[in-house]
């Protein structure tokens, strides 16, 4: 589209073979060059020999890897925030049906004073609702790495073009085909790693709230007010049988105290040493 010297055929190869990887050769070859994305490059290549010397042209390891964790962070969060507004909307309905049913309150796991069933449910929607906010925040300010070259200059890809307007629109157009709107002003190798640690403090807060809700429903149940979905068939306990073990809670605290975990285990590492060598970013 730019002008570079690509041909048809070229992409066509490409195409042809781009859902045909080798997972067994590539790991072959990662343990002759030690560098994933390289090994996958030149299996590939051995597929599309008229394209082997486009594959990776101007680029690095980090155009593929940085540019690739961010579509895959945009797409969960394109997953989650309809499930939490799905969370929202019931647990209205719920404060909705039970807002005039008394029941009391608790301050220090201690008798209180009287509520509502749906005024106390409330107090995890609202939760749910600053979560929701930031999870749309984070997932709108979310943008591309882009093509930046190898230390973030672009020096490869003016190199490739002699043309700086050409070099910013490439960075803009390859972003545009990748689902972004933006692209980051600066970066090095990769994207500032802060985008990482926002992402992981928007989901950790996910994780407060769910076991906030959670754990409060486990105490409710304990006190016999309110208990999960107790199915026809289930089976409470391999010996027990009759127990209403509130299951579900406690696999949703288990999740919540695992998005805690990242949390913290990325606070204390926020930044790699080494551009596009960082051992403490989160993976999950």
């Amino acid at each position: 589209e730019l002008g570079l010297d690509i041909t048809d055929d070229q992409i066509k190869e490409m195409e042809k073979n781009v859902n045909n990887v080798n997972f067994e050769e590539a790991a072959a070859e990662e343990k002759i060059t030690r560098h994933d994305v390289m090994a996958h490059i030149h299996v590939f290549a051995k597929l599309c020999p008229k394209a082997a010397p486009i594959i990776h042209l101007g680029a690095t390891s980090c155009f593929v890897g940085d540019n690739t964790d961010l579509i895959v962070i945009k797409d969960g969060l394109n997953l989650l925030l309809p499930k939490v507004a799905a969370v929202i909307q019931n647990l209205a309905n719920f404060a909705d049906k039970y807002r005039s049913l008394p029941t009391l309150g608790f301050t220090h796991l201690q008798p209180a004073q009287l509520t509502t069933v749906g005024k106390r449910a409330t107090l995890w929607l609202y939760d749910f609702l600053m979560d929701e906010t930031a999870l749309r925040r984070a997932r709108n300010d979310l943008r591309f790495r882009g093509a930046k070259g190898t230390t973030g200059t672009q020096a490869s890809f003016l190199q490739l073009f002699n043309d700086s307007a050409n070099v910013r629109n490439l960075d803009r157009r390859v972003a545009e085909l990748s689902g972004f709107e933006k692209v980051y002003p600066v970066t090095g190798q990769t994207y500032t790693r802060k985008v990482d640690l926002e992402i992981v403090a928007v989901l950790s807060s996910l994780g407060s709230s769910i076991h906030k809700m959670c754990t409060d429903l486990r105490l409710l149940a304990n006190m016999k007010e309110i208990e999960e979905p107790f199915e026809t068939s289930q089976i409470g306990s391999s010996a027990m049988p009759y127990k209403r073990n509130p299951m579900r809670s406690e696999r949703c605290c288990a999740l919540s105290r695992h998005l805690l975990a990242l949390f913290f285990q990325r606070r204390q590492h926020p930044f790699s040493p080494m551009a596009g060598t960082d051992p403490g970013r989160f993976s999950q």
